[in-house]
This record gives structure tokens, C-alpha cells and sequence, in this order.
């Protein structure tokens, strides 16, 4: 995917997200960091520019929530979560670049449940490339991109730096 077709995924994802709440009250977006976090801002401003109003925006770490802590080679660095406003009754859209086996997914929805209790929790992603570990299904998705196993899917941000796109890597070959 290009920039002009992660936009288009976006735009998209924004109207889907509002015509499966009917409109965005007690409608909250919560982006997984890092990736998750970048498109929890653009979902937010193209529904709020739909909608005319605020919609509540979140941030997760999920690193103490991972189930590979104990065998990982080196500790992941601690990052901040920020959700300024209680969980607890709204409708939550997690929001993350790419869904692959559904542990991260988990891991969010753990953390999440630690902050209150949402209504529901609903799961955008911009791209899925399949291999389910776990039992876990997106609501909205951007773009199905199939990959065999050993391949990546890196998603690169403006906001980081990068030129927006998506790239099917092998796992021979590092992002760059």
C-alpha cells in the first residue's frame, strides 16, 4: 500500500466505524503504541471532521500485558499509556497497524480491562495478515494482505519519519 491507499483505508474505516456505532457517541478510540497510536489520530480526526464533534483518543502500552515477557532476549522499554477518560460504559475501538496472531490484541484487551470496564471493545486494524493464533476477529480492517509465515508486514508512518506505506518484507530482510 501507498499513502494515497492507506488514506482511502482510513476514510473508509472512519465511515464504517461510524455507521456500525450509528454516530460516534459513547464511541472512544484507544491506539496501541506505537503504530496503533498514529492511526488512532488520523481515525479521530477524519470522524471528528465527519461528525462535527470530539471523540475521546487513548493511548496503550501493552508491554507488561505480554505473554512472551519470560522469552524474550532482551526487555522491551516501558512506554506510557495515556487514556484520559474512564473506560468504563463506552464503546472502545482498539486500533493497531497490523493484526498477524492475535497476542497483541489479547494483551490490549487485558489492559484495557484493568483500566474499567468497557461496553464492548471493537477492533480496527489497517492491515491483516492472517496466522490467528488466538481466537480474534477486526471489526474494521484497512487491507487483507496474506503473507506465509517468515514474511513481515512493516507499516511506515509520516509521524515517524517515514514515507506512509505498507511492505511485505521477507524475514530475511530487515524494514528499512
Amino acid at each position: 500500500m501507498d499513502g494515497q491507499e492507506m488514506a482511502r483505508a482510513l476514510t473508509r474505516m472512519a465511515h464504517e466505524i461510524l455507521e456500525g456505532n450509528k454516530g460516534c457517541q459513547d464511541v472512544a478510540l484507544v491506539g496501541i503504541r506505537t503504530g496503533g497510536v498514529f492511526l488512532a489520530q488520523r481515525l479521530q480526526r477524519l470522524i471528528q471532521h465527519v461528525e462535527q464533534t470530539e471523540i475521546g483518543l487513548g493511548e496503550l502500552d501493552i508491554t507488561l500485558y505480554r505473554d512472551d515477557l519470560a522469552i524474550r532476549k532482551h526487555q522491551p522499554i516501558l512506554k506510557k499509556t495515556d487514556i484520559p477518560f474512564h473506560v468504563s460504559g463506552l464503546k472502545i475501538v482498539l486500533v493497531d497497524d497490523v493484526l498477524f496472531t492475535g497476542r497483541t490484541i489479547r494483551a490490549a484487551m487485558d489492559g484495557l480491562m484493568d483500566l474499567g470496564r468497557p461496553m464492548e471493545i471493537q477492533l480496527a486494524v489497517l492491515v491483516d495478515r492472517g496466522h490467528r493464533q488466538l481466537p480474534i476477529r477486526p471489526h474494521y480492517v484497512g487491507k487483507n494482505i496474506p503473507t506465509a509465515q517468515d514474511e513481515i508486514i512493516h507499516v511506515f508512518f509520516e509521524e515517524a519519519g517515514e514515507e506512509d506505506r505498507v511492505a511485505k518484507l521477507s524475514s530475511r530482510r530487515r524494514a528499512s
